[in-house]
C-alpha cells in the first residue's frame, strides 16, 4: 500500500509532510505572480485563490513543503495525487517552485526523490501539465517524462469551464 512518507532528502532539497502552520512560508514562495504566469491558475498568487490550493493539499495529505537544504527557506509545494491500487500508478504535480530556484537543479531532485520512493509501490507515474505551461512541460521533458495524452476536458473550474491537460508519464 502506497503511504507517503513523512520527510524526503536530496542535496538540494528536502520535502516535508504539508502541516497548516506551515500557511506563511509556503504562500511566501506561492506570492509572485510570475511563479503562475505560465500555469492554468494564473492568478493562484492572490492569497484567496492560494487558501483554496493550500486546503486542498492540506487535506489530500500527500502535499509536501519543499526547503531549500542551503538556506532552510520554504522554496514551493508538491504533492501526490490519484493513487490507483489496482493500476499501480499515482500522480505527481500541484507542484510549483520560487523563481530564485528555477533552474537550479532543485526540481529535478525533488521530482527524482518522489519517484524513487514512489517506484518501490508504483510502475507507472503520471504528472498533469497545462497545455500552456511550457516551462513544466520542459521540465518533464527533462526528467525523462513522455507525452502519452492530451484530455480535453479534465478538469472543472471554479467558473464551470472545463481545463485541458497534457499527461506525461514514467515508467518503473
Amino acid at each position: 500500500m502506497f503511504c507517503p512518507p513523512p520527510d524526503l532528502t536530496g542535496q538540494l532539497v528536502s520535502l516535508h509532510l504539508l502541516k497548516s502552520a506551515d500557511f506563511d512560508d509556503v504562500y511566501a514562495a506561492a506570492s509572485d505572480p510570475l511563479v503562475w504566469a505560465g500555469h492554468p491558475d494564473t492568478n493562484r498568487y492572490q492569497r484567496p485563490v492560494f487558501e483554496a490550493y493550500f486546503a486542498d493539499a492540506i487535506s489530500s495529505h500527500a502535499s509536501y513543503r519543499v526547503v531549500n537544504r542551503e538556506t532552510a527557506k520554504v522554496i514551493g509545494c508538491t504533492r501526490f495525487y490519484e493513487y490507483d491500487a489496482s493500476r499501480r500508478e499515482v500522480c505527481i504535480g500541484y507542484t510549483f517552485l520560487s523563481r530564485d530556484v528555477w533552474g537550479a537543479g532543485h526540481n529535478r531532485e525533488l521530482k527524482s526523490l518522489m519517484t524513487a520512493y514512489a517506484f518501490q509501490f508504483v510502475d507507472r507515474i503520471l504528472f498533469h501539465v497545462g497545455p500552456k505551461n511550457i516551462r513544466s512541460q520542459k521540465a518533464m521533458e527533462k526528467i525523462g517524462g513522455r507525452l502519452i495524452d492530451h484530455i480535453e476536458r479534465y478538469k472543472q473550474n471554479a467558473d464551470g469551464s472545463w481545463r485541458s491537460t497534457l499527461v506525461y508519464e514514467l515508467r518503473k
